[in-house]
């Protein structure tokens, strides 16, 4: 197959923006790879390369200087792109009507440059009942949740970046189960207008990228003027890391918690000073409180369609709106606060570190199709608001990715992006996934 959809996304850009290749030639590359892969990996929902070449034609018309120039991307399918429909991973929008708008941080997407191959899958909702989407490492095996497609399609070459949104674990765990960056910026810095946005408390965009700077480049589009620079640049100096276990410690398993002193000792060996650090007791409560919250919200935003549509929802689902509906406002404004007190207390706590680092999973992603994994290794920081991101480290034993999620503090994105780039700069890379691995697994029906 054709090696450009093996670039990062940087490489891409210049090589149009230079005019080394043409936006087309980059289209026509991650066409013939979709065509080869797709079957198998099933990462898409809507496919639209029409489109996707119709604006490869028009930049190489006008030349383009943008930082994402000819950057073929994917969309998960709760954020609105004009001309495709918006399903939401659910059978209630199956026959929905194409988006008129463009969601926010698609329309900065094309401004810079990109184009748009389509909307990847998604599970219901962006709750936990999955898609048709399978990891790439191994197609018997979940690529996680719920920004599974974007994941998946980055980690083969489909896409070189993409799109997802986290109310739980759902850029970074599908991110560490496929082999790729995924950085999920600060709560509130990306616009969520024309995103399903259910959970308005915790809900964020994040970006898939296959590098710590390419996901910075990709970010910077889309966040708050002036939060990102889009270089990811070096810090002066190695960092100070804080190893954080979190109250889920037991749920690791034994390779992932194997991976993580690993990275720890390679850090320190390249200068890193990491330092293990308890959370406040205070924090075995924070999963409790991201469900409330959850709940809730859940609850106050499809209430209404469930009680015209309950059929239409998954059991899961379903329970998790039931369990909102019981729960009234003054709790969830205490779950807010304690939101509030935990925000202030990690602050503290780890004030004298330049960020922390943590599993971004229990380990390798499992060998099942019915769920995506648990994000309790995410739950956390995505309740905080804090700006977290996961890159490959290493195989498991069953021969999947491996990362390691460096959390850092509150607004200060690009000092986190620094460090996560230094991090990266002294462990080890992983190839692109052996697609051809299992060629006699069956889709699951």
């Amino acid at each position: 197959m054709n090696t450009i959809p093996e670039l990062g996304l940087r490489e891409i850009a210049a090589g149009v923006r230079d005019r080394r290749w043409s936006a087309r030639e980059v289209i026509t590359a991650c066409a013939q790879r979709i065509e080869v892969l797709e079957p198998r990996v099933r990462a898409w929902e809507t496919l639209a390369l029409e489109r996707a070449f119709a604006r490869a034609d028009a930049l190489d018309a006008t030349g383009c200087d943008g930082a994402l120039a000819g950057v073929p991307l994917a969309i998960k399918d709760l954020i609105d792109v004009a001309g495709l429909p918006t399903r939401y991973g659910s059978p209630l929008y199956a026959s929905a009507s194409p988006a008129s708008v463009s969601a926010s941080c698609v329309a900065a997407l094309e401004r810079a440059g990109a184009i748009i191959l389509g909307k990847s899958v998604t599970t219901e909702f962006a709750y936990y009942t999955p898609g048709k989407a399978r990891n790439p490492w191994n197609i018997e095996h979940t690529p996680g949740g719920s920004s599974m497609g974007s994941a998946a399609s980055v980690a083969c070459g489909m896409a070189a970046g993409a799109l997802g949104t986290q109310t739980n674990g759902s850029v970074v765990r599908p991110a560490a189960f496929c082999g790729v960056v995924g950085f999920k910026p600060s709560f509130g810095s990306v616009s969520n207008h024309g995103t399903l946005d259910p959970w308005p408390t915790l809900d964020h965009t994040g970006v898939f990228a296959r590098s710590v700077a390419d996901a910075a480049v990709l970010a910077a589009v889309i966040v708050s003027p002036g939060l990102l620079s889009g270089r990811a640049s070096l810090p002066e100096r190695a960092p100070r890391l804080a190893l954080v276990r979190s109250p889920v410690w037991h749920l690791a398993q034994a390779p992932q918690r194997e991976m993580l002193a690993s990275n720890a000792n390679a850090l320190e060996r390249a200068g890193a000073q990491v330092s293990e650090l308890e959370l406040p007791a205070s924090f075995e409560r924070a999963h409790a409180v991201q469900r409330l919250i959850m709940a809730f919200e859940a609850a106050r935003h499809f209430g209404s369609l469930q009680a015209r549509n309950r059929d239409g929802f998954s059991v899961q689902l379903n329970a998790l709106i039931d369990e909102g509906a019981a729960i009234d406002e003054p709790r969830h404004r205490e779950a807010l606060a304690a939101t509030e007190a935990f925000r202030a207390e990690l602050a503290r706590t780890y004030r004298d570190f330049d960020a922390l680092i943590t599993p971004p999973a229990a380990g390798e992603a499992p060998a099942t199709l019915k769920e995506t994994g648990s994000p309790a290794f995410c739950t956390i920081w995505t309740l905080l608001g804090v700006p977290a991101i996961t890159f490959p480290v290493g195989l498991g034993p069953a021969g999947l990715p491996l990362g390691l999620q460096v959390v850092g503090h509150a607004r200060d994105d690009e000092r986190m992006l620094q460090v996560a780039a230094w991090c990266e700069s002294h462990l080890p890379l992983l190839p692109y996934p052996d697609t051809d691995a299992h060629p006699d697994a069956e889709p699951q029906k």
